[in-house]
């Protein structure tokens, strides 16, 4: 289901404030020398990275400027999808079912099978791309809250459901006995390429004429030596 969205569901996207982050995908190829040399230098204490230069981090701002995510509103609360499989895991349910619940919308489909297409693929959009756990095959029942009215949930602010989520998996990810990290690994990713890039003099502007920076960046992968090469 998650891939490049329906022009069908685009509306609906669009009124729910996710049209950007779903424009993005899972296409994002992700460099793991580079997100395990980050962990290593993230110290959950003060949710900063700690590197030669000083201490920064990912900010709400950076959420919405790199994913487009709104960031201003009422705070996340829960809810339910419309229907309920009957497997469910501590709250969370599998991606499979939504594949098989929800079909891709076709131009015979009603415009109720379209919402209900629209809302099952932002609930695997958010549980495999933008606030996954370690499985990135379950999604929690509560990120749903109030996608009944696609126009109230773009008066949530998603993007900090996604940092403090980021936050917790990269808290998570510096213990000695964990071996992966969930969230949203890209946002990780392009916003060490964005900001220590600069740091160290390599920094290209992008084109400041699209609503996300992610949109604007063809993403250069970075040795993760660059950390260390920080003064």
């Amino acid at each position: 289901m998650f891939g490049p969205p329906s022009s069908l569901i685009e509306n609906y996207l669009r009124e729910a404030g996710f049209w950007h982050v779903a424009t993005i995908g899972r296409g994002c190829k992700l460099d793991s020398k580079l997100i395990s040399a980050l962990i290593e230098r993230w110290r959950p204490e003060t949710h900063t990275f700690h590197l030669p230069c000083g201490e920064c981090t990912i900010t709400l701002e950076d959420v919405h400027l790199q994913l487009g995510l709104p960031v201003d509103g009422e705070p996340y609360a829960t809810s339910f999808l419309g229907a309920i499989p009957d497997k469910i895991n501590g709250g969370r349910i599998e991606m499979g079912w939504l594949r098989d619940t929800f079909p891709e919308s076709d131009n015979d489909s009603t415009e109720l099978e379209r919402i209900r297409y629209a809302r099952a693929y932002i609930l695997e959009m958010i549980g495999g791309y933008l606030m996954s756990d370690l499985s990135r095959n379950l999604v929690h029942l509560r990120w749903l809250l109030k996608l009944v009215d696609f126009r109230v949930a773009d008066e949530l602010s998603w993007g900090s459901a996604l940092l403090a989520t980021l936050y917790k998996e990269m808290c998570g990810a510096t213990r000695p006995n964990k071996a992966k990290i969930g969230g949203c690994l890209s946002l990780l990713q392009s916003w060490a390429q964005v900001y220590i890039l600069e740091m160290i003099g390599g920094y290209l502007m992008p084109d400041l004429s699209r609503n996300a920076v992610h949109l604007r960046w063809l993403l250069k992968l970075v040795d993760f030596r660059v950390v260390d090469e920080l003064s």
